[in-house]
């Protein structure tokens, strides 16, 4: 039955309009509050929106209770997963609060416009 209210409600949702725009917000986790800030404002201005794993609790105290060797395990493991969120992504929003921009940012910067995205930021550059 499921399957037969999809088949009925595709086209309608398929006709209804374009698809917005998918931004992917890219910068510092030392910047929470700012990505949650960005979050909201795109979301408000109609673009769906991808973005850390959490708002609340910097990549330093999320992986605390992992040695050295799995801290570093799991953050590049993140930098891929956040590489495959640029992929789906039309764009990316860097939050360069007071210009900074580290270097994993860097990486993902580099990442976006390799792969054609546009590149916007939240402070001029």
């Amino acid at each position: 039955m499921h399957r037969q209210w999809w088949r009925a409600l595709r086209p309608a949702i398929l006709n209804q309009e374009q698809r917005p725009a998918v931004v992917c917000l890219c910068g510092s986790t030392r910047f929470l509050a700012q990505f949650d800030a960005a979050s909201l404002a795109e979301t408000l201005a109609g673009r769906i929106v991808l973005s850390l794993g959490s708002h609340r609790t910097p990549d330093a105290e999320a992986l605390a209770h992992l040695n050295a060797v799995q801290q570093a395990d799991t953050l590049a493991r993140l930098a891929t997963l956040h590489r495959h969120k640029i992929d789906l992504a039309d764009e990316i929003l860097v939050i360069n609060v007071g210009g900074y921009v580290g270097e994993s940012t860097r990486a993902e910067i580099g990442y976006a416009q390799r792969t054609g995205k546009q590149v916007r930021y939240l402070e001029g550059t």
